[in-house]
């Protein structure tokens, strides 16, 4: 099954709701289980990127 089939599965509510779940409860990648849901493991990544792109933005800011 790929992840599309697994998404269209749940509604947007629950979707939101494993997204939500995903971002208060962060983990780093080497502690994240393979059997959580594709949705909350997707806006794990999600929200390591915006962290990148913060701190980027930050060292770009204190080094001008």
């Amino acid at each position: 099954m790929s992840n599309g089939a697994v998404l269209d599965e749940i509604d947007f509510i629950e979707e939101l709701r494993l997204r939500r779940w995903a971002r208060e409860n962060f983990v780093p990648p080497e502690l994240r289980q393979d059997t959580w849901h594709p949705v909350i493991l997707e806006e794990m990544v999600r929200k390591e990127r915006e962290n990148h792109l913060t701190d980027a933005v930050r060292v770009m800011a204190t080094s001008a």
